[in-house]
C-alpha cells in the first residue's frame, strides 16, 4: 500500500514583507497553543500592540535572510521552505531507492502550503495512509501538538478516516545525534575547535514547563549524548536557549546573555550549533548569525562560528529515512 509522508516545519511569511510577516504572524500567533495567555487579554495584546508595529520591525531581517547563499547553494525566497522542500524531495528520492512505495510532500503549521490542503491533494491521488513528521527533534506543545490539533481538526467531521501517524520526537535518535555530530567534526576540521561549544535551543515559557512539557528534558537529552558523541568534557560546553518573547520569565540560560557573559569573562572564541532547528531559518541566520554574534564580539570575544543546521546534509536524511522507516507499514 502506497504511504504519503508529510514534512512540517513551522512556516513562514510568504514575503519579506511587513504585511506578509503580519499576516504570517496573526496566524502563528493566534494559536492557544503557542501562547497561554488568556485568549481575550492575549487578542488585545496581539492586535493592539505586537501586529501593528512589530512586521515592520522584522520585515528587514527577512529580507536580510531571503534568496541568500548558504551550503554552496543560492537559497530560493524563505530558507525555511526552500529546504523543506529540498528535503521533501530528498527523503522521497531515498526512500524509493532503498525500495519503499512512498510519496514525500510538505506542509507547514502556519502560512503555506496549509496541513489540510496538501492531504486533501494526496487523498485525491488515492492515498489513504499517512504519516505526518514534524520536522521538530524535540517535542513541546508548542510545536509538536499544534500539528496533532491540525490533524484532529482536518478529520473531526470526516467520515472517512485514513491510516494516519505522527511522529512524536526524534531527539534521541542515534543517527540524528550522529549527524549533528558530523556537522560539528566538519567545522572543526575546517576551522579548529573553538573554546566554546553553545548549543543553542529555541526557548519556551518556564511555566510550560512547570505545567508538564517534556522539551527541556528532551534538549539536555539531546545535548548529553552529543557531547559523549564528541567526546567532550562538560566544562567545554554549554546547553541555552534562544528567542524569547515578552516579560515572562523563559528557560535560561539565555543565550544572548550566556554570550555576553563569555565575552566580558575573557572567553575569545565560540561555536555555537542549534540542534532545535533541522532547517535554517530567521531565528538561525538572523538571530543567532547576526545578532547574537555581535553580542559576543562587544563583548570582548574574538571568534563566532555558528555551525548551520542540518539542512540537506546526506546523513540528515538519511535520519530522516531511518525515522520514517520505522513507521511505514507493509514491505518495500
Amino acid at each position: 500500500m502506497s504511504t504519503a509522508i508529510v514534512l512540517m516545519n513551522l512556516g513562514t511569511p510568504a514575503q519579506p514583507t511587513a504585511s506578509a510577516v503580519r499576516d504570517f504572524l496573526r496566524d502563528f500567533l493566534s494559536d492557544p497553543r503557542v501562547v497561554e495567555i488568556p485568549r481575550p487579554l492575549w487578542l488585545t495584546i496581539l492586535n493592539g500592540l505586537i501586529l501593528p508595529f512589530r512586521p515592520k520591525r522584522i520585515a528587514p531581517a527577512y529580507a536580510e535572510i531571503w534568496n541568500c547563499s548558504a551550503d554552496d547553494a543560492q537559497v530560493e525566497g524563505s530558507p525555511l521552505l526552500y529546504y523543506t522542500r529540498r528535503q521533501a524531495e530528498l527523503l522521497e528520492a531515498h526512500l524509493t531507492d532503498k525500495g519503499w512505495d512512498v510519496a514525500v510532500e510538505f506542509a507547514m503549521t502556519y502560512g503555506e502550503p496549509r496541513l489540510d490542503k496538501v492531504i486533501e491533494a494526496l487523498r485525491a491521488k488515492g492515498f489513504e495512509s499517512f504519516i505526518v513528521f514534524p520536522l521538530y527533534p524535540q517535542y513541546s506543545a508548542t510545536t509538536t501538538a499544534a500539528i496533532y490539533d491540525q490533524v484532529a481538526q482536518i478529520f473531526r467531521k470526516s467520515r472517512d478516516i485514513p491510516d494516519i501517524s505522527l511522529i512524536r520526537d526524534y531527539y534521541h535518535n542515534p543517527l540524528y545525534i550522529k549527524s549533528l555530530a558530523n556537522s560539528v567534526r566538519e567545522h572543526w576540521q575546517k576551522h579548529g575547535q573553538a573554546e566554546k561549544l553553545m548549543l543553542s535551543f529555541h526557548g519556551i515559557p518556564k511555566a510550560n514547563v512547570d505545567k508538564g512539557d517534556p522539551y527541556l528534558r528532551h534538549c539536555q537529552e539531546t545535548a548529553r549524548l552529543l557531547a559523549e558523541e564528541l567526546q567532550i568534557s562538560q566544562d567545554r560546553w554549554q546547553v541555552t536557549f534562544q528567542s524569547r518573547f515578552g516579560k515572562a520569565e523563559w528557560l535560561q540560560p539565555y543565550t544572548d546573555k550566556t554570550l555576553i557573559e563569555w565575552g566580558k569573562n575573557g572567553i575569545k572564541s565560540v561555536d555555537v550549533i542549534c540542534p532545535a532547528f533541522s532547517a535554517d531559518c530567521l531565528e538561525t541566520l538572523e538571530e543567532i548569525s547576526v545578532e547574537n554574534r555581535a553580542n559576543f564580539i562587544d563583548a570582548g570575544g574574538s571568534e563566532y562560528h555558528y555551525i548551520p543546521a542540518l539542512n540537506l546534509r546526506a546523513d540528515h536524511i538519511e535520519a530522516l529515512a531511518a525515522i520514517v522507516e520505522n513507521k511505514l507499514p507493509g514491505p518495500k
